[in-house]
Formats: C-alpha cells, structure tokens, sequence
C-alpha cells in the first residue's frame, strides 16, 4: 500500500509541475474529530475499537485507542457522522447526529459502561462547541443555518458580517468601498487582508480586494458550510492578517436529493426617490418610485452515479435584476438654447468698501425684453442682439451650438445642479440591468471502498452581465461590466495511517472581467 501510495502522489506532484501557472496555495477545507475513551472510574481503556461513519457518502474508518485512551481520525469531510465504540465487557456506545464542522476541531471523550457486548448505550446528539484543541476563534455556519438566517439577495458572504471583530460599513453613500477598506475590517485588519478559500483553495478577488468576496460563484444551495476564523488561526491556514473564511461546496450522497427555487421581488413595496418625486411634482408627472424589480431562481441536483462510490452534485442559479437609479444630469437651461446668456451681478462698493448697492439693486432682474424669458433678481441677460452687436463680424449667436444645445433634454431640475443661470439639472430614472448565470459542479470518487483514497473535482463558472445607467434618456448603457471568472480544484485525500494523512488540493482561478463603455472602442480587459 505504501508502494502505491508514493507512486500515486509522486504522478499527482508531477501534474502540479506541469500545470504550475495559476495555482491557488491550498488549504484544508476539512475537519477532525479526537478523544479519550475511559471507564467508569475514569481510568482509560487502551485497545477499543473506534467506528466513525458516514452513510451518506458510504465513508467508514475505524481506529483503536492508544494506551492512554486516546483515538483520532484526521482528514475528515465536513458532515453528520455516527460514532461506534466497542470494547468486550463493555456496552456498545453509539453516538448519532454528529456534526462535524470545517476547520473546526471536534473532541467526542466517552465513557463506557460494564455490560454485555450486545447492549447498546444510544446518544442522539452532536459535539461540544467550545474547541478544546487549538486556540483558534471563529464561528462555523451549517447548512441549516445557511439557509435560515435571513439573506438580502441571498449572498452568503452577508453572513460573515455577524462575526464579533467585525466592521461593516454596510450601504453608506458616504464611503466607497472601491477605495476604503474598512467594510469588512476584522480585528483591526482591513478588508483587503482577510483570505477566502472554497474547498481548500484561494478564490480571494484579486483586483479589487473586497470583504468576504469570492472570484467563483457561491450559492446559498452549493455551500455545505463555513467557518470564518477571525484570529489565532493554525498553520494550515494564514496568507495575510485578516479573517480566514473557508467555504465547502456541497457534494452528492446516496440519497438523491435536489431543490428548485425562485424569489421575486417587485416595485410594489418599494417608496420613491425623494429627488425624482420632486422633479415628477414639478413637471405634473405622476409619482412613480423608482423600478424594482428582482428574480433570483435555479435548481440543484444531488446523488450518486455509483453508489458508495461516486457522486455528483450541480446546481444553476440565474439573476435577473430590472431596476432604476436616480440620475442626475446638467443640461442647458431654457434661456440658453434661446440664445440668451445670463449672468450674475455685481455689488457696487463705497471707496472705503462698504456696499452701495447690492446685486439686487443693480440688477432688479424682471422680463427680458421681447421674449417670454424673466431673469431672476441680481442677474442680467445678455440678448442674441447684444451679442450680434458685440461681434466684430456681427455673427451673433453660433446656430450650430445653438441647434446642439436644443437636442438636450428639458431640464426638471433647479436644486443647485450646473450655475443655476445657464446650465440646470435634468433628472431621470436611468435602467441599471443585471444579468447573472452561475454554474457549479462538484464530484467525488472513493478510489478504494474503505475511503482511505478519495479524490473530488469542483468546478465554478460565471457568466455577469451589469450594465450602468445610460447618460440620457433612450440611450445605451454609460458602462457595462462583464465577469467570466472560471475555475477549478482537484483534491486528493490518503489516509497512510489513522493519525498520517496527506491532503492534497490543487485549483486553477481565473478572474477576467471587462468594463465596455458605449462609444463602441475596445473593451479594457483585466485578468
């Protein structure tokens, strides 16, 4: 077996050279479980036989407890386990319900009762919580709790913000989170310094270093759990001074098992921009808030191909987001594409200073003669006449800026945006479309019945199409950003010996994603 072993992981580290370019440095993404099996009297029992299964995934090993009681299984894939424990002498000791979380060590001590072998001591309950083996600090989210907590837009990252240590800036206008790495601050250490692996390797955003991002796609569906350490993590895991998020993409099991789902989300519960109310109000619009309107929905399938053996998990989640944002635009004013110039007046001062007459004064302001145009008090209007008279060629006004300037749409807005004289605001609901396809797959093989050699293949795929609010009204999007980041891990798991396990995880992440702007030039492509 030994034989075997190094030949398979001398051809497994031969794949790694020759594939090196785009390697994610791995992580475990996996779970253990240790403790002490003892008497009555508290005195340990060396020499029991220690069962731990998983009939899900048709995974089974056993262990015998050393002299001083002690048994441990490594290695493990995050999940619920049954734990056997048999001794002659002594009753049987079986444990359900198990959880066994990532990154989390669990420590089961048990204490056997003299007995008959054939009676059965039944415990229907999962570990500790408090980790008694390393001084690690964070908290493990499981499926269930995935999938009851409640989620804006169903993104797990969200949940990440609960930890204690946590800064999170949330939606404030105020900072950018393009700039300012504070949203996502965990311990003191900023955002773009925290690490995030899915199945044992890095998928951290490598551009733009967001909180608790992930490059691949992550669904509430696909994610088995997580555990987020925020400080005193072990050396397995580390790349930087922040938080140690480690995800695991669930995988198929005996059972088949599957969902479908869609959420919806529409304009009828949403309240209108204060802004564009007051623009609509104005120009006698009706008041219609701002589009609203969200579908999140996909299915996932689980079983096996090979029972026992074989398993595959996929699952499709699309997003459909149809909404509005409140736009501000300058525009030329009325007065202007009629060829008038407005202007502000000046105060006349006394010779000591004072103010002899103030703007208003100076300029009472009234009807502008010959047009249906008023200029507001303090301000003075240069007419297309007095500009032809100004012109040495007597030209007046140029009719092509003129014409230009009338293809603007009709300012609606006269809150401060521009001078205030000549050019005004223009207010509109701009569409900012988004459109989303993730695919995810993931499979695991047991290369030998007992489980001793596993491996499993995840794939992830996005496909996110976001475009921007347009300049005006009618016209295409300002800017569109497209995300195809792909990529893939390859783990291989070989249990030598019960306490000797050798993990190895390989992944291939692509980011690419291109910002095209709407003057139809080449797209400016990052990866």
């Amino acid at each position: 077996m030994i034989r075997n072993f190094v030949r398979r992981s001398s051809f497994l580290f031969g794949i790694i050279l020759l594939l090196g370019a785009g390697i994610a440095r791995p992580q475990t993404g996996t779970t253990s479980l240790r403790g002490t099996v003892t008497d009555k009297s508290g005195g340990a029992i060396a020499g029991v036989k220690v069962t731990l299964k998983n009939s899900a995934l048709g995974l089974e090993r056993t262990t015998v407890t050393g002299s001083t009681g002690q048994y441990d299984f490594l290695g493990l894939q995050p999940g619920t386990y049954e734990l056997t424990v048999q001794m002659a002498s002594f009753q049987r000791y079986v444990q359900t319900n198990l959880q066994l979380l990532v990154n989390t060590p669990a420590t089961q001590d048990l204490q056997l009762q003299v007995g008959a072998a054939t009676e059965t001591v039944e415990v229907n309950s999962t570990t500790e919580t408090l980790n008694t083996t390393d001084a690690s600090i964070g908290n493990a989210f499981n499926e269930n709790q995935i999938r009851q907590l409640p989620l804006e837009g169903r993104n797990i990252p969200d949940l990440l913000t609960l930890q204690s240590g946590v800064v999170y800036t949330g939606n404030r206008s105020d900072i950018n989170q393009n700039v300012d790495s504070r949203s996502g601050a965990v311990n003191g250490a900023r955002s773009d310094q925290s690490n995030l692996t899915l199945d044992g390797v890095d998928v951290n955003d490598q551009v733009n270093g967001y909180a608790f991002t992930s490059v691949l796609p992550v669904t509430v569906d696909s994610v088995q759990e997580f555990r987020v350490t925020t400080t005193n993590y072990n050396a397995d895991e580390g790349r930087s001074s922040g938080a140690q998020v480690s995800l695991v993409t669930k995988s198929g099991t005996n059972n088949l098992h599957g969902s479908v789902y869609e959420y919806h989300r529409n304009t009828a519960t949403s309240a209108n921009d204060y802004f564009v109310k007051s623009s609509e109000l104005s120009n006698g619009d009706p008041n219609q808030p701002l589009k609203l309107i969200r579908n999140i929905f996909g299915a996932s399938v689980g079983g096996p191909i090979k029972k026992d053996r074989l398993f595959l998990f996929l699952n499709y989640e699309g997003a459909r987001q149809a909404e509005q944002a409140a736009v501000e635009r300058v525009v030329p004013s009325d007065t202007l594409r009629a060829g008038i110039v407005l202007y502000q007046c000046a105060a006349i001062l006394n010779p000591d200073g004072t103010v002899n007459q103030t703007p208003q004064q100076v300029c009472p302001g009234g009807a502008i003669s010959g047009t249906q145009f008023t200029a507001a008090p303090g301000t003075k209007a240069v007419l297309p006449s007095d500009l032809t008279k100004w012109d040495p060629l007597h030209i007046g006004p140029n009719q092509v800026v003129q014409n230009y300037f009338k293809g603007f749409p009709e300012p609606n807005d006269f809150t401060g945006q521009g001078d205030g004289l000549n050019f005004v605001g223009y207010r509109f609901r701009g569409p900012t479309p988004t459109t989303n396809n993730w695919y995810i797959a993931r499979m695991d093989y047991k290369l030998t019945s007992s489980g001793n050699h596993t491996i499993f293949w995840r794939g992830a795929m996005r496909n996110d199409n976001h475009g921007t609010a347009p300049y005006f009204v009618g016209d295409p999007a300002l800017q569109t950003d497209l995300d195809y980041s792909k990529g893939f891990t390859v783990g291989y798991t070989a249990t030598v010996r019960q306490n000797l396990i050798n993990n190895f995880r390989w992944g291939y992440t692509r980011q690419s994603f291109a910002i095209v702007g709407n003057n139809n030039t080449d797209p400016f492509i990052f990866f």
